[in-house]
């Protein structure tokens, strides 16, 4: 598993205990650091990331309820949520790293907390984004 990977991972577990826990990201956030102790590159990422997608939570389901055709955003799996907000927030915001690692590493994730639909279905809620993007953007990602 790559240092990538396993940052996204642990920023996962991080917005899921904030999410189902209800817990303050904070809190989350330094029992977190206390218990996993992360390489620093992996921490600044996962701290940064989860302060991002938690103050961009509600422009981020938006686009996920658009996307999600026949389904509710409040009927999502909890992972399935968490894994597509932080994989939508990376593919706005860090256009150096490619789509398709931020994809593949979603749908692993997906797959491996969720179920095997869930790797389905988080590949083609992102493959519409990236889609969406492109025909809005010129030179914009096409999966």
């Amino acid at each position: 598993m790559t240092k990538r990977r396993a940052a996204r991972e642990l920023l996962l577990k991080v917005l899921f205990q904030v999410e189902v826990g209800r817990l303050p990201l904070e809190e989350v956030l330094a029992t977190t650091l206390e218990q996993v102790r992360p390489a620093d590159e992996e921490w600044e990422y996962v701290e940064r990331t989860a302060r991002a997608v938690t103050a961009e939570a509600g422009p981020l389901d938006e686009i996920i309820d658009g996307l999600a055709e026949g389904w509710r955003l409040d009927r999502l799996a909890k992972v399935d949520k968490n894994v597509l907000r932080a994989a939508l927030y990376e593919l706005q915001h860090s256009p150096e790293v490619p789509s398709s690692v931020v994809i593949n590493d979603a749908v692993e994730m997906a797959k491996k907390y969720s179920t095997e639909d869930s790797g389905r279905f988080v590949n083609g809620i992102l493959g519409s984004f990236l889609r969406r993007r492109a025909e809005c953007e010129p030179g914009g990602d096409v999966v």
